[in-house]
């Protein structure tokens, strides 16, 4: 065993973990940001707003940014170059949408001037939990999906150069 696969088992390990904290602080933040109301009291509010801003900023982001670059040193290590990967990454990718989308929402209803409240959570977190499922059916089912329906001149040479020089070593 080479000192690069002793690793998988401990970069999956922390792939887990940090998938386990991102998607779980996904599912808080749109409830919590739904308790954002000044009418609560200052003090509530301000408490709530403090607390989305830094779990948003110190504990969410890390753990998503740690999940990705686990999940594409895995890939790498384990040459896992397959069609049901790509399908993954694709609503990885949607993860990551709703990630950025929900820092969007935290700033428009806690930092921005006027009337901002944040949505319903219910619409969210049923995009948030087909996202989640269609990862976690892919990972545990590892399809056989085929090839990847692309048109056969993307498959073949074309017998031209490329329209750049190409760096020679």
């Amino acid at each position: 065993m080479t000192f690069v696969t002793s690793l998988v088992p401990h970069l999956k390990a922390l792939h887990i973990s940090m998938l386990l904290l991102w998607c779980g602080g996904l599912f808080a933040l749109p409830l919590m940001l739904a308790r954002q109301d000044p009418a609560i009291g200052q003090s509530d509010y301000s408490r709530i707003r403090q607390a989305t801003h830094y779990a948003y900023t110190f504990g969410i982001t890390p753990a998503a940014v740690l999940a990705i670059a686990s999940g594409t040193a895995l890939i790498f290590l384990r040459d896992l170059f397959v069609t049901w990967i790509f399908a993954k990454l694709v609503f990885v990718a949607m993860l990551v949408i709703f990630h950025v989308w929900i820092g969007y929402v935290l700033v428009a209803v806690a930092e921005r001037e006027g009337e901002h409240r944040a949505p319903r959570p219910a619409l969210p977190l049923i995009v948030l939990m087909v996202s989640i499922l269609a990862v976690l059916s892919l990972v545990l089912a590892k399809p056989e999906l085929g090839e990847l329906p692309v048109p056969g001149w993307l498959r073949e040479p074309r017998g031209h150069p490329l329209p750049f020089d190409v760096p020679r070593r």
